[in-house]
């Protein structure tokens, strides 16, 4: 059982230095503030992270679309990503704020992320 004192040389009076307590050391430490960070994307309000972005409820850019031949099949991983089959044609286009290694693709009336290495970009 551990009493919580120090135990030493009995003609000692110091007391430990404050260095070999952790929650002393923590208390003695300046409080240093913290700022969240929340990543935004330009022009759609709320949105709290690209991550979480629906591509079901994004516009197409009025430019910037660009057709783009699939070189691989793909699985998308959830519903935010769109399955491909190589060979098969898709229009595609990125938005502000979007990691650069994904791109929005639609085919029909479907849309979402695609890998950008599993494309051809076209026009």
């Amino acid at each position: 059982r551990f009493s919580g004192t120090f135990v030493g040389n009995a003609e000692s009076t110091s007391p430990p230095p404050a260095a070999t307590s952790p929650a002393v050391a923590a208390a003695t430490l300046p409080a240093v503030p913290t700022i969240p960070v929340v990543p935004t994307i330009v022009g759609v309000p709320n949105t709290v992270a690209e991550s979480v972005l629906n591509p079901n409820e994004v516009k197409p850019p009025a430019s910037g679309t660009r057709k783009a031949r699939v070189l691989y099949d793909y699985e998308a991983a959830d519903s935010t990503e769109l399955a491909l089959l190589a060979d098969e044609m898709i229009t595609v286009y990125s938005l502000p704020g979007m990691d650069p290694d994904w791109l929005i693709g639609e085919r029909g009336n479907q849309k979402g992320k695609v890998p950008v290495t599993y494309l051809e970009l076209l026009s």
